[in-house]
């Protein structure tokens, strides 16, 4: 058995889909589940018009709610059988309807509630689920929907719900898997669960790829494909270095480092229910079916080139905080550091002295409050649009010279932060926002002038 992921470019329109059931046909003997996100991006729209709504803008909201509906039918019909079509239509009808009193109600709220993020942005992968199995069909093969609310149990974090292993483990057996057995290609959104009481909760950013992660390993996959818009990993984003190439082979440390520090590809989450079984991870293109995509193992393979890729992140913000009053004092990162927790805001790199600390964060919702907090007990300076280089590969802590070479190479750059030794398989830098494309530039002419062909295409 495989899990398959599709995500939203992959099922942005009719002809999309169509792609995508001839892939799955092309597998159906390897008895295919296939976790599929909204269409396109349902879900930012699906954000946008609540936040209109709950701002007093109403009829901004309906109406946009009315285009989506037309996007969705335009695109579903074609895609249902003479037989399903009905039932396909009446399905449409029903969420948008649900939609529209949902919009009603938050424009007299007034209020956006988690719960009701979740609520509103479940319905992406629900409609998109339902479409992508009425054209299966269509297609020839035996798809089944299941509802993901049913099966993937989580807790009640709304908007960054954690599953329940256990018991989303237990429904995936007693549901999914018979169903597999019986040759059914079984079809279920990402992104969405409910917790135990039935209330819709959502996996947050990235949390499609999350779903078929957790079902791949409840269920024992061979295999977890993460279908997308690019050929796999590449060596950078082909946006700023347009001959990246792409990586055959990469173990999940590398991945993960590289979708934490800004790789789209793959979100770092990902990573963690598969390496605990020990399921590779396949990273495809559903626009080339044809290519071999990247493939994601537990062990690291033997690479002549010390660095497998680089990834960016832009923009970001730099906290510094300082205080001569803390000279020697313990306890000082600790009261630092449970000030973004307490924000929920994540720090992505470090730099520390006797009486400094510099911190970087992508999230700048709660600064002014953090800043508050902070104020209290140091001077804190704030740097914004700065940007994060990481340069990722197996063992960099251990190999001599690296850092040289980064340095020789940026000479005319001015790097403001370092981390390096943290972590075997990182060394970043942070510089200005603006001079980020050509450090890339000249990082990827360094270190990928040759490659090693057992890795790299």
């Amino acid at each position: 058995m495989i899990v398959m992921k599709f995500g939203g470019s992959s099922v942005e329109s009719a002809a999309a889909i169509e792609r995508v059931a001839g892939i799955v046909g092309a597998r159906r003997e390897r008895q295919p589940v296939v976790v599929v996100s909204a269409m396109g991006k349902t879900t930012n729209r699906l954000l946008a018009l609540a936040s209109d709504a709950v701002a007093g803008r109403r009829d901004e909201a309906l109406e946009q709610l009315r285009t989506l509906r037309e996007y969705h039918f335009e695109n579903a019909l074609p895609l249902a059988t003479e037989a399903d079509e009905v039932e396909v239509e009446r399905m449409l009808d029903k969420h948008f309807q649900e939609l529209g009193e949902l919009v009603k109600g938050l424009a007299v709220l007034g209020e956006l509630t988690p719960r009701s993020v979740d609520a509103i942005s479940s319905y992406g992968e629900r409609l998109s689920s339902r479409i992508v199995t009425a054209a299966f069909r269509r297609a020839g093969l035996d798809a089944v929907h299941v509802d993901a609310r049913r099966v993937m149990v989580t807790d009640g974090r709304h908007t960054q719900a954690a599953p329940l292993v256990e018991q989303t483990r237990e429904r995936l057996c007693a549901e999914v898997a018979p169903l597999v057995q019986a040759g059914k290609v079984v079809v279920m959104g990402g992104f969405i669960g409910a917790t135990e009481d039935g209330v819709t909760t959502t996996l947050g950013r990235g949390g499609s790829d999350f779903s078929a992660s957790v079902v791949g390993a409840a269920m024992g996959a061979e295999e977890i494909q993460i279908w997308t818009d690019v050929d796999g990993m590449l060596t950078a984003d082909p946006n700023t270095v347009p001959g990246a190439r792409r990586l055959k082979i990469i173990s999940f440390a590398e991945a993960a480092e590289l979708a934490y520090f800004g790789a789209k590809v793959l979100h770092p989450s990902t990573v963690l229910p598969a390496v605990e079984r020990n399921i590779p991870v396949l990273i495809l293109n559903s626009r080339r079916p044809e290519v071999p995509g990247t493939r994601v193992v537990r062990e690291s393979v033997p690479c002549a080139n010390p660095i497998k890729s680089i990834a960016s992140k832009r923009p970001i913000t730099v906290v510094h905080i300082h205080s001569t009053r803390m000279l020697m004092a313990h306890g000082f990162l600790r009261r630092i550091f449970e000030v973004f927790d307490r924000y929920e805001t994540p720090v992505d790199m470090v730099a520390t002295s006797e009486v400094s600390v510099s911190a970087t964060i992508d999230n700048t919702a709660r600064l002014a409050e953090i800043r508050r907090e902070l104020e209290a007990i140091a001077e804190v300076a704030v740097e914004h649009d700065r940007a994060i280089i990481s340069l990722v590969g197996e063992n960099i802590r251990y190999t001599p010279g690296i850092g040289a070479r980064i340095f020789r190479v940026l000479e005319k750059v001015n790097v403001l932060m370092i981390s390096q030794g943290g972590s075997q398989w990182n060394f970043s830098i942070v510089i200005a926002g603006e001079s980020l494309k050509e450090a890339v530039r000249l990082l990827h002419g360094e270190f990928f002038a040759a490659l090693d062909p057992a890795v790299f295409d």
